[in-house]
């Protein structure tokens, strides 16, 4: 009897050898059982979400879910749950320990709340996208104490810029000791809390691109070494010697400054005096001024120091010296009008002068006739009897 063929869809190590087996029936029947024990064992893929276990990506794509679905199988690498409805990330959404998982893309879901322990659950998570969402309130407990993150991106994540303190309490607890990547685009800042990315040390790309910021503050970049920093499209008029130095550290430091409102005045001095003299900053002549009026859309690098209308070390000498010649003549007026008060009241303050001499006068000799009587007894004894 012709032998049956083996499915070749069942588990290689599960086949039997042929020829231990006598019958062609039990051949059959052991076959069965062991594709069906195979298709028992495959983890069944959560609803309205597609899985491929050859790739180890699961993606739940703009199918209106509310939660994180249950039963995301063990071995998802890459977790794609982006144009949802979910509007809170709990310390249960992620219940079973994804150990594999190293990109989570929650993208698009319109979240506004992160838990603490959110992410407890992802040991190993590499990269997270929380872009294009709404949070108000995100706890700086959401991940593990020692995360190995090393990319977060917070892109159009904020409900408003208001909530900047949010995202920077959460970056200053400690737990990104691995972030190189963060993302903080399109949040409209106005401004970056102190010491903001000081705790994070392995930080290499920075990206604050449009936004609005207005200036930065001492303590901005502290204790970086960053590789990249996208600036572009914000508020910035100038940048301080601070901020210059703290930049001029960096090595191998690339820096992105286009689409900024420059304020081409005095004190824009030292920022192009530094812009000349830095390879770091890209497509540096690209920068233009928006003000004054005179200057708009002149290249900065362009722009002489006599356009600028600082005045010069002679120059401040001369203003000083004409202020304190002014001086002169408003002291010299005002004295010249006291004495001229003087006289018009001459008589009246003779005539008070004397009033007060008479008074004084008066009131010695009072104190002169008792002590003349306190110290002569006769006179004592005189006053006694009378």
């Amino acid at each position: 009897m012709k032998m049956l063929e083996l499915d070749p869809r069942c588990p290689s190590g599960s086949r039997p050898d042929p020829k231990q087996l006598s019958s062609p029936v039990w051949l059959l029947l052991f076959h069965l059982l062991n594709c069906a024990l195979g298709a028992e064992q495959r983890e069944p893929c959560p609803p309205r979400c597609e899985c491929s276990e050859a790739v180890r990506t699961v993606k739940c794509v703009g199918k209106d879910l509310t939660a994180v679905p249950r039963g995301i199988p063990p071995y998802v690498k890459n977790l794609f749950i982006t144009g949802n409805d979910i509007a809170w990330l709990r310390s249960d959404s992620f219940p079973r320990s994804l150990e594999q998982l190293t990109t989570l893309n929650l993208s698009g879901n319109k979240i506004e709340v992160v838990d603490a322990q959110a992410f407890a659950g992802l040991p190993n998570l590499r990269q997270l996208d929380l872009s294009h969402n709404r949070i108000l309130r995100f706890s700086p407990e959401a991940f593990s104490a020692k995360s190995p993150l090393q990319e977060l991106n917070l892109s159009k994540a904020l409900l408003n810029r208001s909530y900047v303190e949010e995202i920077g309490e959460l970056l200053q607890n400690g737990t990104f000791q691995n972030l190189s990547k963060l993302e903080l685009a399109y949040n409209n800042f106005l401004f970056l809390p102190y010491n903001m990315f000081s705790a994070l040390p392995s930080l290499r790309h920075l990206d604050l691109k449009n936004n609005s910021i207005v200036g930065l503050s001492e303590g901005t970049f502290n204790n970086l070494r960053l590789e990249t920093l996208d600036l572009s499209g914000n508020a910035l008029k100038d940048l301080k010697n601070a901020t210059l130095s703290q930049l001029g550290a960096q090595e191998n430091l690339k820096i992105a400054l286009d689409s900024n409102p420059w304020l081409c005045d005095c004190g824009i001095e030292d920022f192009l005096i530094w812009l000349r003299s830095t390879d770091a900053v890209e497509k540096k002549e690209e920068l233009l001024c928006v003000f004054p009026e005179k200057m708009r859309n002149r290249p900065i690098l362009q722009v002489t120091s006599s356009e600028l209308e600082c005045p010069s070390p002679d120059s401040m000498q001369g203003v000083l010296q004409t202020s304190y010649v002014f001086l002169g003549i408003v002291l010299a007026l005002i004295g010249v009008i006291f004495l001229l008060v003087l006289y018009l009241n001459r008589k009246g303050i003779k005539r008070w002068i004397y009033n007060i001499r008479d008074a004084c006068r008066d009131h010695m000799e009072g104190y002169h006739y008792r002590y003349e009587i306190n110290t002569d007894p006769r006179l004592t004894n005189l006053s006694s009897n009378s």
